[in-house]
């Protein structure tokens, strides 16, 4: 498609979304379906406002069914399921209410039951914006679905009830790379989307996914939750920490956006567990902390250290510093390792606790993968503490 976003002073091109691909191949089955005849572009308006014309590939016309699918096209964007097929079966049925693990979109029009084949995750816990048990079809896809099967339904005259399967034969591979074990999807993928197109290297994506981790810990009855920016901060917790990390939250960058939906949620606590080299930087008040907004690393150990009676040539040297674990290796040369850090743990806990007005209890460990842990704010220890509890339940409850 020639849609185009700016990220990092480049132009990368946009896709469209599993969502779309459902819709359009749904739309262009049911219009084979009812016409009869082959299509070989389907026209489909995106709730973004940019209209698409995909080509249907694998078609199958039988008696009863039409079958196509749609490939995907993430544009520039790093999507695991770039160039995957999405299926569509559409078939008039007489049913016209949803069996168990069916869904349906309630409006006037033509009654439309959408289901889930090979490779569309199965939703099992609460907490997501899909029933437990139903296909893991985000509502606007399904909205998408119903609407274009329904428009081509009136255009042909047809009033009785259709069947729409959506399948994704590579779900089940991707899918294993992707946040759905943890959220209790099993069996393959999502199929998702809110514009119906792919903005390369999407921030609302990434958060939006935060979101519905945390939605899906809240309904889970959870009222402390663990959080980590991402891989290192998982494996360090994980298997130096020794903790259960298959209900934790990843926040990536988005430390700011992490707390404020921690407090909308009503959660009673949070632990984030994070490389120094990220949490030193919410020690001066940066809630973003990809590089690309701020970096104040070595700054805020310089002058911390400066404080702590470091001499100019070492204050010097820390501003050098490439890397927190040189940083590290600097003060603890020094003997001001504990001294420095523990300025940075509580200026981290004013931060944090500004954040979110005092309306939940805030914890922090900052590590480094060749020192340890390297220190933690006020209410750290105890945080942990909740956390080892219930890794030891979630052990317990696994070996009963």
């Amino acid at each position: 498609m020639e849609e185009f976003a700016f990220s990092q002073g480049k132009q990368l091109r946009c896709g469209y979304t599993t969502g779309s691909c459902a819709a359009a191949a749904s739309k262009a089955a049911a219009e084979m379906l009812l016409s009869g005849e082959r299509v070989s572009l389907v026209h489909l308006d995106t709730p973004k406002g940019v209209p698409l014309e995909l080509e249907p590939q694998e078609v199958l016309c039988a008696p009863d069914y039409v079958s196509c699918a749609i490939r995907k096209d993430a544009g520039d964007d790093p999507d695991d399921t770039n160039g995957v097929l999405v299926y569509a079966r559409v078939e008039k049925t007489a049913q016209t209410e949803p069996a168990p693990g069916e869904v349906q979109v309630q409006n006037d029009g033509t009654p439309v039951i959408i289901a889930g084949g090979e490779g569309v995750g199965r939703v099992t816990k609460p907490g997501l914006s899909c029933e437990v048990g139903g296909p893991a079809i985000n509502p606007v896809p399904r909205k998408m679905i119903t609407e274009g099967v329904q428009q081509v339904a009136k255009a042909h005259g047809y009033t009785g009830a259709l069947k729409v399967t959506i399948s994704i034969p590579e779900g089940p591979r991707i899918a294993a790379n992707t946040f759905n074990p943890r959220l209790g999807i099993v069996g393959g993928l999502s199929v998702l989307g809110t514009s119906g197109i792919v903005e390369p290297m999407s921030e609302r994506a990434l958060i939006e996914t935060m979101y519905t981790e945390m939605n899906a810990r809240k309904a889970a009855g959870e009222q402390d939750i663990l959080v980590f920016f991402g891989n290192y901060g998982a494996d360090f917790t994980r298997d130096e920490l020794k903790l259960d990390i298959s209900r934790a939250v990843t926040c990536s960058n988005f430390v700011g956006e992490l707390l404020d939906y921690a407090v909308f949620c009503g959660f009673r606590s949070l632990l984030i567990i994070g490389h120094s080299g990220k949490l030193i930087k919410l020690s001066q008040g940066v809630m973003n902390t990809h590089s690309k907004y701020a970096d104040c690393r070595t700054e805020t150990a310089a002058l911390s250290a400066l404080f702590h009676g470091a001499s100019v040539d070492v204050v010097r040297e820390l501003y050098g510093c490439l890397t927190t674990d040189e940083v590290t290796k600097v003060l603890r040369r020094e003997g001001l390792e504990q001294a420095v850090f523990a300025d940075i743990s509580q200026r981290i806990d004013f931060y944090m606790q500004k954040r979110v007005y005092g309306k939940l209890q805030t914890g922090a460990i900052l590590f480094s993968n060749v020192y340890g842990v390297l220190a933690q704010t006020e209410h750290a220890a105890e945080l942990l503490a909740l956390q080892q509890e219930r890794s030891a339940q979630a052990l317990a409850g696994t070996s009963a």
